[in-house]
């Protein structure tokens, strides 16, 4: 079975799961040959290949970003966000204060954060990144960049 026929059947298997429709008897054998055909092929790493890992990835294999790069993401990722407007962001604006952010609204911010970059930012520590700069300084932190 080819990868193609592999995903179309995984996405009506989806279609089926998002409507919410209860797996009938027709469906339930699809969903068994898609199993049988797809985990043999993960398994064996023929779907994992490097142009597919070279895809999901956003930095080049091992190297760091500057801190110039991680300011501009940041500020990419805060000025994508709905609610902020971007004449009034600056490194130094306050979610709440400067930019009328609100607590769910900061929340959300922190996980494109972490969409962005690629790792979990703890909530302990997700409290105390209040403005761009601390988001800033906190990914430098993480990824060893030092200037």
């Amino acid at each position: 079975m080819s990868f193609s026929q592999v995903a179309r059947s995984l996405s009506r298997s989806a279609n089926v799961f998002r409507t919410g429709r209860i797996l009938t008897g027709a469906v339930r054998p699809q969903v068994r040959m898609i199993h049988q055909n797809f985990a043999p092929l993960v398994a064996s790493n023929q779907i994992l290949n490097k142009e597919f890992q070279k895809l999901r990835f956003y930095s080049t294999e091992g190297a760091k970003p500057s801190l110039s790069e991680i300011k501009d993401r940041v500020l990419k990722v805060v000025a994508a966000y709905d609610k902020v407007t971007a004449d009034t962001l600056k490194v130094e604006s306050h979610f709440i204060n400067d930019l009328g952010l609100d607590s769910l609204d900061h929340v959300e911010v922190i996980m494109a954060m972490e969409d962005e970059f690629g790792f979990e930012i703890p909530d302990s520590d997700a409290e105390k990144l209040l403005k761009p700069a601390d988001i800033i300084r906190y990914v430098a932190d993480k990824e060893d960049v030092y200037e």
